[in-house]
């Protein structure tokens, strides 16, 4: 194996999304986070304060999104939603770029909408990541998108909310891989269940997915590893 667990399980940020999830499924959530080591668990916002001390005490980063599910607040929308996230412990934090604008070529009103939540992010010793909904798109938005989010100061480019018609591919994750400067990562997500399809997203080149199958994925790669019980 070319991989130990702690490689796998740092790839994971544990999306708790999934509007349905009542506040017990929340808390749960994160201390499923807890007990399997992943990188950072993704919060509906109105949940990151009350549960980033959870994740805080077991290692886990608190984060949550922005602009979610479809990008089109306005900037100042998702300033007031950054701020408060970043109030609420938040540390890492998932914007969907204005898909809208993007399709609409309107590309300096995207990238000041970038560049102003990475500053103000990265103000508070924080990281973004920018999510581009990629089956709306072309790619040609996508490579411009990579470039620009460089130029912007994102920490991660990132393929799909998980919440639209499409998720991950991994043929755009190469395309991003290629495209963003070597010094911003790439996140995928959506559709990821399996340890063979993390294994593949990795070889790609990116450094994170999000996923709800987290169990799942993780417990096959500790029967692998020969560190189940």
């Amino acid at each position: 194996m070319d991989y130990t667990y702690d490689d796998i399980a740092g790839m994971i940020d544990h999306s708790l999304l999934t509007p349905s999830l009542s506040e017990a499924d929340l808390e749960a959530g994160c201390r499923l986070a807890v007990a399997y080591g992943v990188a950072s668990a993704v919060l509906v916002p109105y949940a990151l304060a009350h549960c980033a001390p959870i994740l805080n005490a077991g290692g886990v980063k608190p984060s949550t999104t922005v602009g979610f599910p479809h990008g089109i607040q306005t900037t100042e929308v998702k300033l007031v939603e950054a701020r408060r996230a970043l109030d609420d412990g938040g540390v890492e934090l998932d914007m969907v770029v204005n898909i809208s604008r993007v399709l609409s070529g309107h590309w300096d009103a995207v990238s000041e909408e970038v560049t102003a939540l990475a500053e103000l992010v990265h103000g508070r010793d924080a990281r973004l990541k920018v999510i581009f909904e990629n089956c709306y798109l072309q790619d040609e938005h996508k490579v411009r998108l990579c470039e620009m989010c460089g130029r912007a100061g994102a920490d991660w480019v990132k393929t799909s909310t998980g919440f639209a018609p499409g998720g991950a591919e991994l043929a755009d994750v190469v395309l991003m891989r290629t495209h963003a400067p070597p010094d911003v990562q790439v996140k995928a997500a959506g559709g990821i269940k399996t340890l063979d399809q993390v294994l593949e997203i990795r070889a790609a080149g990116a450094t994170r997915v999000g996923v709800s199958a987290t169990v799942a994925i993780l417990d096959e790669c500790k029967r692998r590893l020969g560190l189940a019980e």
